[in-house]
């Protein structure tokens, strides 16, 4: 039994381009929590999966997931996959409906296409895990109703007992004038007096806000790393010798490449000298890449020029040296 599929499945859930080499590419978007007012339906945010067939080339990422789950060889893996496609598309030649497990459905439509249909039960958002879909119940709001119920009210009692207004005459009261100016005088005072406070909050607290963030960059610049095995301190007496010099100069490797496996940062430029010599004498083509933006020397367990090869190159030295080590890109 071929289970491509279901690795097809469990790779949508990391990632949002799962290709299956031959045959096309699910790529998944992310799409907000939704409310149908028609039904009163409320659904949660999922990631909504959609079919490529354009994209066919093959990337490693299956390949490399099967060999991994089913402890076999990456040429085996391909070979599994390219036996899956070719049973895929005999069926779709004879006209059959393809069903992916908790993916979806081909078909060919009447113009002799390929239509994906996808599965709407699974959910592949993690941050979705746990949540489902709902119908509440209708809100039936009476407010409306008893506007109409008092106005009617109020309409018969004005009938029976009409309304009549008398005018009614005040005394002049001048200080009552005095009074409202004052009382606006003071408003606009008020008014200027907090719009000051306002302003000198918000300079104080842009002044805190970059001293903050002036502290965050010295901290990160002044930040080290420490090396727990450290290398211990030879003493060489050398001899200058000028062809011994020439012969090692022509045998230095140049490496290039813009894909990196970085081992690790470091201030102290000797911590980073010692890091290089270590990991060459493991065997890697270690080097130093320059400096970071924050003044940390880079090491790197080698370089690729191949982004296929990078990566499983990277895989190998997470799972036996270290996990910490990460891919960087950019051309040197």
């Amino acid at each position: 039994m071929n289970t491509t599929a279901k690795y097809i499945s469990e790779l949508l859930y990391r990632y949002e381009c799962v290709i299956l080499p031959g045959f096309g590419a699910f790529l998944t978007r992310r799409q907000p929590a939704t409310i149908q007012e028609s039904t009163n339906s409320f659904y949660p945010p999922q990631k909504q999966i959609s079919f490529n067939s354009q994209l066919k080339n093959n990337d490693g990422l299956l390949a490399n997931y099967i060999a991994s789950a089913e402890n076999i060889s990456y040429t085996d893996a391909v070979a599994k996959i390219q036996r899956y496609v070719l049973s895929l598309n005999e069926k779709m030649a004879q006209g059959k409906r393809i069903e992916l497990d908790h993916i979806g459905a081909f078909f060919t439509s009447v113009e002799n296409t390929l239509q994906f249909e996808p599965l709407q039960d699974v959910n592949y958002l993690t941050e979705a895990f746990g949540l489902s879909s709902f119908v509440s119940p209708v809100i039936k709001r009476e407010v409306e109703i008893k506007r109409e119920v008092y106005k009617e009210e109020i309409e018969a009692i004005e009938e029976v007992v009409p309304l009549t207004f008398t005018p009614e005459k005040r005394k002049e009261r001048p200080y009552l004038q005095y009074a409202a100016a004052a009382a606006i005088v003071i408003g606009i005072g008020g008014f200027f007096g907090l719009k000051q406070i306002s302003d000198n909050t918000i300079s104080y607290n842009h002044q805190e806000w970059q001293q903050a963030n002036q502290e965050i960059e010295n901290k990160i610049q002044e930040a080290t790393f420490e090396i727990s095995n450290p290398l211990p301190a030879i003493n060489l007496n050398l001899i200058k010798e000028e062809e011994t010099t020439t012969d090692s100069s022509t045998e230095v490797e140049t490496v290039s490449g813009k894909y990196h496996i970085v081992a690790g940062a470091f201030r102290i430029a000797s911590n980073a000298n010692k890091k290089v010599e270590q990991l060459k004498n493991q065997g890697f083509n270690a080097r130093l890449i320059g400096v970071n933006k924050y003044g940390l020397h880079q090491v790197v367990y080698q370089s690729h020029t191949d982004r296929l090869e990078a990566l499983k190159a990277l895989r190998k030295i997470k799972k036996e040296q270290s996990s910490r080590a990460w891919l960087f890109v950019e051309e040197l």
